[in-house]
């Protein structure tokens, strides 16, 4: 968010760098890791970004040091770097982080805008390049920031490699002492088969898993893992040991954490509990649950799996988020976080209230419709079990409007969801605020081609809209709502859905 706010002028190392010091510099301890806690902190990092001082350009070495392997895409912020600052802070907030309206008023109020709606309306318009890859920094890829001198480290070193030699060279080395302090441990390979359906009865699969020495370095690489990320000694499953796309790669759980071990690199990862969710394993692969059957691609074609890890099934967006394969009467997509998600989809004559609906692939068509969903949807960083989304509305936008789509789309994850509308247009995505995931009903501001204000309001099929707020007459034509504004646009307006 740093990085994204800043002005954008000089190098991206340089900018880059600035921003993670700037988040460095707005902890606070324990607290910050609370609902206000949070809020507050990331209204110190936008003060701080939205005017850094020139004083962080100084002695800025480590940051430059610890910078990630891989530099954002410079497409996205090029374009931001044009916008007046408090509108690329909007444009961050809605877009990056999938804060909705109400939430960016609120902050933007919190950094001394005196009217934020005209600022949020010029954030909706602003038009800016897709990035070729998600702009998100996972904390686990981020090396750790060394503000002292090298040379306690480099003295601490080289006083421990002679205590070792000395315990070597004395036999006071006891056999086994120097093995990791996590063990690695791996179901029976038909454990699944006899028992519950759980993580903890997937076997490890892959061609290192009989390598001890490969082994050894991944425990021993997770249980040194710093910032909190080490579980510390005992054991943990092994759920995966091989050449994934060619390099060694292990795969670690315990509990809800996954650590996935690719010489030199650790990545530790909150990746729930859930049984059946595929586990990414970086490169558009994926490793499947012993029980799934063989996964098809969304043409329907057969899709190589080895070692229960399918071969790369990368989504067709631009993004990288959307639907990615058939696995059953499943289809599995990514929509950022360390697992692939079930997708399912309403059309706009889906009846609200029947029958759930017995588990389907995709066709052609909702296919088509998510993959226009994945990149509008934020990247989710928590493991997503399955995502919903409801064309609950679709026509023709009145007064010389454009052909649009209403949607309602829930995304669950394994302690509750989050559902939220939304109304596209041309494919430009209009933000409609919350929205029950079992009867959807939406409604926004909206201006015409001519110029002038209209309140809009759509329902689910078997219901109308219904509000109440400073409007004037209004007229209902296919479940979809128009009325005029008594006053100026953007007044309270609150919506519900009646049975017809």
């Amino acid at each position: 968010m740093a990085y994204f706010v800043l002005p954008g002028r000089g190098k991206r190392v340089y900018r880059l760098a600035v921003a993670r010091r700037i988040v460095d510099a707005t902890a606070r301890g324990p607290r910050d890791r609370t609902a206000p806690g949070l809020a507050r902190r990331r209204t110190r990092v936008l003060r701080r970004a939205l005017r850094p001082s020139r004083r962080l350009q100084i002695g800025l070495g480590p940051w430059l040091r610890a910078l990630p392997a891989r530099l954002p895409d410079p497409a996205l912020t090029a374009a931001l770097a044009e916008l007046d600052p408090y509108v690329r802070v909007a444009y961050v907030l809605l877009r990056i982080e999938g804060l909705p309206k109400y939430a960016v008023r609120d902050q933007l109020r919190e950094l001394r805008v005196r009217d934020p709606w005209p600022v949020i309306d010029a954030a909706c318009a602003v038009s800016v390049p897709v990035p070729h890859r998600a702009e998100r920094f996972d904390p686990a890829h981020l090396r750790p920031v060394r503000t002292r001198s090298v040379l306690p480290l480099v003295t601490a070193a080289a006083l421990t490699t002679a205590l070792v030699g000395v315990l070597i060279h004395t036999g006071s080395g006891r056999p086994g002492a120097a093995a990791p302090s996590l063990r690695l441990a791996a179901a029976p390979p038909s454990a699944w088969t006899r028992g519950a359906r759980t993580l903890d009865a997937w076997p490890a699969r892959g061609d290192l898993t009989g390598d001890r020495a490969f082994l050894d370095r991944a425990a021993a690489a997770w249980a040194a893992a710093k910032g909190g990320r080490s579980p510390g000694g005992g054991t943990a499953q092994l759920l995966y040991a091989g050449h994934a796309g060619g390099a060694p790669l292990a795969l670690m759980r315990r509990g809800d954490r996954v650590a996935r071990y690719a010489p030199p690199g650790l990545d530790v990862v909150t990746a729930g509990t859930d049984a059946s969710a595929p586990i990414a394993l970086g490169g558009g692969r994926y490793l499947l649950a012993p029980w799934e059957p063989a996964p098809r691609t969304l043409a329907g074609a057969a899709l190589p799996a080895r070692d229960g890890v399918v071969a790369p099934a990368p989504a067709g967006t631009p993004c990288g988020r959307g639907p990615l394969f058939h696995l059953g009467d499943r289809t599995l997509g990514y929509l950022g976080g360390p697992r692939a998600a079930v997708l399912t989809y309403h059309s706009p004559g889906y009846a609200p209230g029947g029958a759930p609906a017995a588990p389907a692939r995709l066709g052609p068509g909702a296919v088509r419709t998510w993959n226009r969903l994945g990149c509008l949807e934020p990247p989710r960083s928590r493991p997503v079990t399955d995502a919903m989304a409801w064309e609950f509305w679709s026509g023709t936008l009145p007064h010389g409007g454009a052909p649009a789509s209403w949607f309602c789309t829930r995304t669950a994850y394994a302690d509750g969801g989050r559902a939220g509308a939304s109304m596209l247009v041309a494919d430009r995505p209009h933000d409609t605020g919350p929205c029950d995931a079992r009867r959807p009903v939406s409604g926004t501001w909206w201006q015409s081609p001519s110029g002038r204000w209209y309140f809009l309001a759509a329902a689910a099929s078997g219901f109308v809209p219904r509000v109440r707020g400073a409007l004037g007459p209004a007229a209902t034509d296919h479940r979809l709502l128009v009325a005029r504004p008594e006053r100026g646009p953007n007044v309270p307006v609150a919506v519900t859905a009646a049975p017809r």
